[in-house]
């Protein structure tokens, strides 16, 4: 009886999410992802993420615990300005609080309004945790990533493309906004596509893999309260 109502009042304290103010906050952030995570990185990468894009990092604490955290970047990458989730870990005991889920659709906030156009990662093929997360955020599979880790497992390359502002130049070219015939059924020049929404937590690595494209398409990212897995980057 102890035991459970010591987990009952654990459960009670709220989650407080806080944005990365500085050096200070780095040994917390490494320990936390390098714990969870197979795969360490070097001082150095964190410090290309964090000095640079601050404003992608968030980390959730539950009392004095620092239980989670996000790290991405964002920038141009051809013609497109994408943000990029880079590492996302929630301690074992933590997930399935939706913790999770509230990291990214933070940092995705951030990036939307920074003026991105698409977020991008990468999670194992079998991560069945990350891929239904990041599928309840609207996030489609765009690649296969053949050996992409260095365990040897392969990546999928997820992708969620925000809906851009009103074009005029693409209503003159499909025909205008939908209208109203004298029967009352909807006429419009240009196709209407029905978002579906998928079911799967994830880490990046910078070794050079080969690709193979799936599918195209876009899904309306949604807020969803999900059971959140561990890390994005693959890694269970």
């Amino acid at each position: 009886m102890g035991e459970e109502k010591g987990h009952e009042a654990t459960a009670m304290v709220p989650i407080r999410y806080v944005s990365y103010e500085g050096e200070e906050q780095l040994p917390l952030i490494m320990t936390l992802i390098d714990d969870e995570l197979s795969e360490p990185y070097s001082i150095f990468t964190y410090r290309y993420f964090l000095t640079l894009w601050p404003q992608l990092c968030f980390m959730a604490f539950h009392e004095d615990t620092c239980v989670g955290t996000i790290v991405c970047k964002m920038g141009q990458h051809r013609n497109t300005f994408r943000g990029y989730i880079a590492m996302l870990v929630v301690i074992k005991p933590y997930r399935g609080r939706g913790i999770a889920t509230e990291l990214v659709t933070r940092s995705i906030q951030n990036m939307r309004d920074a003026g991105c156009e698409e977020v991008t990662l990468e999670a194992e093929v079998t991560n069945k945790g990350a891929l239904a997360l990041y599928g309840n955020l609207g996030f489609t599979r765009a690649k296969r990533l053949y050996k992409y880790y260095l365990n040897g497992v392969d990546a999928f390359r997820l992708k969620l493309l925000f809906p851009q502002p009103y074009d005029q130049r693409m209503l003159a070219e499909y025909g205008g906004p939908c209208q109203e015939n004298e029967q009352g059924e909807h006429v419009c020049g240009h196709h209407h596509d029905h978002d579906k929404g998928e079911h799967t937590c994830h880490h990046f690595d910078p070794h050079h893999s080969h690709d193979v494209d799936i599918h195209g398409g876009w899904n309306h990212a949604h807020h969803v309260h999900s059971a959140s897995c561990g890390h994005m980057h693959g890694h269970h």
